[in-house]
Formats: structure tokens, C-alpha cells, sequence
């Protein structure tokens, strides 16, 4: 998986939280969107009126996405999205998020749907 279907994917699962996503398909989305954040900023400081701006909308715009590809990235790696909540533990939260977004996915299905990888179906537990 490249940036561009990364990118096609998350936004067409703009809010869908069930489900898994490869962590190809995360970090290059947060790739992606670290890289047009810094270039907004970069605009609002020199071309904008008030600060902030156009990189608050894209913000906003880019918020249910990017949580729903991390809830979908801790699925892949059976653990639930209430596990995002350890990031309001100062900086252990941050480090324990970002092992498990770095952590390999579990193979084949399992609770949260069928293997993103392998496309191997989910229906056995069902």
C-alpha cells in the first residue's frame, strides 16, 4: 500500500470505526496528514489574516479520520479502541500507543473482522 491509497482508504472510512486497517494504511495516512498540517501552518503564518485558520479546518476536517484509522489499527492488532484513551497518561500513554501502532497485526481474523492483509474472512467466530 502507497500514500495515495492509504490516503483514498482512510477518507472513504471517514467515520467507520469497525473494521482493521494495516499499519501501511496508518502511517502513511499520519504521514500524510503531519506533512499537509506543517505546510498549513507554514500558509496561515505568512498568507492568512488570522492565525490559524486554515490549518484549524484542517483539523477539524481531518480528526474523525485519522481516530477512526488508529481505532481500526488497534483492532488490527485485537485490542479495542478504548485503549486510545492511555494517550491522557502523560508521555507513557504517547509511547504506549505508539508501540502498539508499530506492532505487526495479528494473522488471519479475529474479533474486530477479517484480515486486512490476506483478506482471510471473519466468519469463523461468528
Amino acid at each position: 500500500m502507497n500514500m495515495i491509497e492509504a490516503v483514498k482508504v482512510c477518507f472513504s472510512k471517514y467515520v467507520t470505526f469497525s473494521g482493521r486497517a494495516r499499519r501501511a494504511e496508518y502511517w502513511w495516512f499520519i504521514l500524510f496528514t503531519t506533512i499537509v498540517s506543517f505546510v498549513l501552518q507554514l500558509l496561515d503564518g505568512s498568507f492568512s489574516g488570522e492565525p490559524g485558520i486554515i490549518s484549524g479546518v484542517w483539523g477539524l476536517a481531518t480528526f474523525l479520520p485519522s481516530l477512526a484509522a488508529a481505532s481500526r489499527r488497534l483492532h488490527d492488532i485485537d485490542r479495542t479502541a478504548w485503549w486510545l484513551l492511555i494517550i491522557l497518561v502523560p508521555l507513557i500513554g504517547w509511547i504506549v500507543l505508539i508501540v502498539f501502532f508499530a506492532t505487526p497485526g495479528t494473522r488471519g481474523p479475529n474479533r474486530f473482522g477479517a484480515d486486512p492483509i490476506t483478506g482471510n474472512r471473519a466468519d469463523v467466530f461468528n
